[in-house]
């Protein structure tokens, strides 16, 4: 097997909290690694000087590859669409449903690639995908083949909707499935590719779509096949107030209970958005280790709100970090949704309830946000949740972290460029999150070059943009 040696870093952030006693963070360290796992990490003076392939990492933060738990990439056809740009979700979904309509398998598999080239030129190797619509003979099959060439570690979420507008659900007719097709299939793609050995790339999750679009049976057959395979189940929750009253209307309880009726917690299971999760919803989550893909740039963007993230993270529910679909976040940056991660957290704390003082002159006055100490997210909690979170999320025990006998999915990031004067002198951890977000110098998956000096290696990026831009008109009518 071939070797691959970073060589000599400015700083190789581990985040690995299994060793208390060892620094999580190297000052002018290596790493080698032997095939597609780290053989040895620590002070460059310590560490062979030759291998293979030799990265001169000077002057360069390395990280955990990036971990992306939520996402639609075929979404990346339908970005800035003038009809929906200002609608929050349920408008938004209603605008978009008939266009997606008109997917075909070669609008999957080069919106994949496009989707997964945004991904690794931010620094993430690892990334899941919730397709949940399957028009005109598309097959998650077409999405997994184009992660495999493009070389990204994969978990491909097979989506579904079963409920159209006729029986009250949200899609229109013309998008949903026959409920027993859809399990035979995800059978059919768990047994085809789902692989559980160390530094599987590819993972299959059974992931109908949400509570507005699927029955309660098939939530419950979902749940029950997924565990006779021993696999992940996944679906959105409590994403808005829209989302929140359809439950309790439709089933007369909260998103938390319905996942509980039905279920749909355990550390199995991870759900999207939770943005209107309640304490109870918390409090459930955290004892059964129930997951949460955390998305804000598309929770603002979809003005849906502010997920209690600090919360969760207290109460020790698992969270990881999504871009969430191409079409409500309008980009594909790991980095970025790291750093609005963070800065939605102190927004949030700032807006927290208005409260009434007594000022000096013995008037009562109301106080909106102010006097709270300093905020609690910081930029590492940030990155943690793009790493070891997503990780956790994922259920995956051999990436989001740096040691040795983990899998060899890096980021590097030059910290001599203009983003970054004057921050990483100070800080160069603090600087990933809270200067400009970089695009990846070098992105390794499985101890493959990925992406060299700002390039990605594995496909050809002008011809794939230009095809998918033509897609995207076609898919769209010219809009």
């Amino acid at each position: 097997m071939n070797t691959l040696l970073i060589h000599n870093a400015r700083c190789i952030a581990t985040f690995d909290h299994a060793s208390p006693q060892l620094a999580h963070e190297l000052r002018d360290a290596s790493i080698l690694v032997h095939g597609h796992r780290i053989e040895a990490i620590g002070p460059a003076a310590d560490l062979p000087q030759t291998a293979d392939e030799v990265i001169d990492a000077r002057g360069h933060l390395v990280t955990p590859g990036l971990i992306n738990t939520h996402h639609h990439m075929t979404q990346s056809l339908t970005r800035a669409i003038p009809q929906v740009q200002n609608a929050e979700l349920f408008g938004w979904l209603r605008g978009l449903y008939p266009i997606w309509a008109g997917l075909t398998p070669e609008m999957v598999r080069v919106s994949t690639q496009v989707a997964m080239a945004e991904l690794l030129l931010s620094g993430c190797t690892t990334s899941s995908d919730h397709l949940y619509i399957y028009p005109n003979g598309v097959r998650l099959d077409d999405s997994i083949e184009a992660a495999q060439q493009i070389g990204m570690r994969f978990v491909a979420s097979r989506g579904s909707m079963s409920v159209g507008q006729s029986q009250g659900g949200l899609p229109p007719d013309a998008v949903v499935e026959n409920e027993d097709f859809i399990l035979k299939d995800t059978q059919r793609l768990i047994e085809t590719w789902h692989d559980k050995a160390h530094g599987a790339m590819v993972n299959v999750a059974v992931a109908p779509c949400s509570p507005f679009s699927v029955s309660q049976d098939l939530m419950r057959q979902s749940a029950l096949l997924a565990r006779s395979y021993g696999v992940r189940l996944h679906t959105h929750l409590a994403e808005n107030d829209h989302d929140l009253a359809y439950t309790q209307e439709k089933f007369k309880c909260t998103p938390t209970q319905y996942a509980q009726d039905l279920g749909w917690l355990g550390a199995d299971v991870w759900h999207a958005h939770c943005v209107k999760l309640d304490v109870e919803g918390i409090s459930l989550f955290a004892a059964t280790r129930t997951g949460v893909a955390h998305c804000p740039c598309s929770n603002m963007r979809l003005s849906s709100g502010i997920a209690p993230i600090r919360q969760m993270l207290d109460a020790g529910v698992p969270v990881g970090l999504g871009v969430d679909g191409s079409a409500s976040n309008d980009a594909a940056h790991m980095v970025n949704e790291a750093r609005q991660a963070l800065l939605l957290a102190r927004v949030g704390r700032a807006m927290q309830a208005p409260e009434v003082r007594t000022d000096a002159a013995g008037r009562k006055r109301t106080f909106f946000g102010c006097d709270l100490g300093p905020a609690e997210m910081t930029a590492r909690d940030a990155l943690s949740m793009a790493t070891r979170g997503g990780a956790q999320v994922l259920g995956r025990s051999d990436i989001g972290h740096l040691a040795v006998g983990m899998c060899a999915d890096l980021a590097l990031f030059n910290l001599n460029t203009l983003a970054f004067a004057g921050g990483a002198v100070h800080d160069p951890v603090g600087a990933l999150v809270l200067c400009a977000s970089p695009q990846a110098a070098y992105t390794v998956v499985h101890g493959r070059v990925v992406v060299r000096q700002g390039q990605l290696t594995t496909v050809e990026l002008g011809p794939l943009i230009e095809r998918h831009n033509r897609l995207a008109l076609t898919l769209t009518g010219g809009v």
